[in-house]
């Protein structure tokens, strides 16, 4: 059963879960970890989010700087993999576009494929750091729905090239990002449920939202995508509080509001524990609101604060 069955046919609201690879050097132990603390929740899956490269400048012996490429958290079908088969848990890697060329993508869904991890999320990616390779027309995919159409392809049985692919017995299924508050290159919110509606067209199983910290805005979105005639799950993305500087970077990085009544309750805290509590009993009346709303799911943006959503799914599952 693919993600999208397991939430369609899902009889009480369903956890997922979204880790980050370890950066590079470190132990594959610090994921499992991760998953031992969170895995009494039966998540119905747990994300693996990708990481491409970047350039950074180095100083030299003489003095000069040298652009070298780095990436800081590689293995994301590495980790997919021993998760999925070390838990039994469905793993449902990121697949990005920027960063990663078509035949590097390729090469991923054939290992991917090989390994029976049959779920994806595909998303267009960071696009503000600078990222390793050249700008050659067409090596990359500038938007997610070209990625659409190259796993479309692909899972009909054929590579970049056209050639045939054979061994194909099981087609990737994938969801896609989603913004309760719009995308920050839309230029209103009908142009990006446009989008959406069309890449539900092209494959999309489900959604996933970005985080969001209030609730109604959530459910005003959802009630305008049915409108529009988008009927795949909508699965809400939350992210509990865990530092002061989060009131100022997580709406700086990820394009999210945070509503005045919990700004202003972060302005009070005189330490990140103080707003690591706070954090937390906001995200649990959120989830318990978004459950008695009736969703089939909540997934969780862990970015290192497993401690914190294990705490929060103490208290809702």
């Amino acid at each position: 059963m693919n993600v999208a069955e397991s939430f369609n046919n899902a009889s009480s609201p369903l956890f997922s879960f979204e880790i980050l690879p370890p950066l590079k050097g470190n132990s594959i132990y610090k994921v499992f970890r991760i998953v031992d603390t969170l895995r009494e929740f039966n998540p119905s899956h747990i994300n693996i989010t990708s990481h491409h490269s970047e350039y950074v400048l180095r100083e030299q012996p003489d003095g000069s700087l040298k652009r070298v490429s780095l990436r800081r958290r590689p293995g994301t079908v590495a980790i997919a993999a021993m998760i999925q088969h070390r838990y039994g848990i469905t793993t449902v890697p990121h697949i990005i576009c920027r960063g990663f060329t078509k035949e590097e993508t390729e090469y991923a869904l054939i290992d991917l494929n090989f390994l029976g991890i049959t779920n994806l999320l595909l998303l267009r990616g960071d696009i503000k750091s600078e990222i390793v390779g050249d700008d050659r027309p067409g090596l990359y995919h500038e938007h997610a729905t070209g990625l659409q159409e190259q796993v479309n392809k692909f899972n009909a049985g054929f590579s970049l090239d056209d050639t045939p692919l054979e061994g194909i017995e099981t087609p990737f299924s994938y969801g896609m990002a989603c913004y309760p508050e719009k995308h920050e290159e839309a230029p209103n919110m009908d142009s990006d449920i446009r989008y959406m509606k069309r890449k539900m067209e092209l494959g999309a199983k489900y959604f996933v939202t970005q985080m969001f910290f209030d609730n109604s805005k959530f459910f005003d979105f959802v009630e305008r995508c049915r409108r529009e005639g988008i009927t795949v799950p909508i699965i809400p993305g939350i992210k509990p509080l865990a530092r002061i500087s989060h009131l100022s970077m997580l709406p700086r990085t990820f394009r999210c509001d945070i509503p005045e009544e919990l700004a202003s309750e972060i302005r009070r805290c005189k330490t990140d524990d103080e707003v690591r509590g706070l954090g937390i009993e906001w995200a649990v009346t959120q989830c318990r609101d978004l459950m008695a709303h009736g969703v089939k799911g909540i997934h969780f943006y862990t970015m290192s604060a497993a401690a914190n959503v294990r705490e929060i799914c103490i208290r809702i599952y």
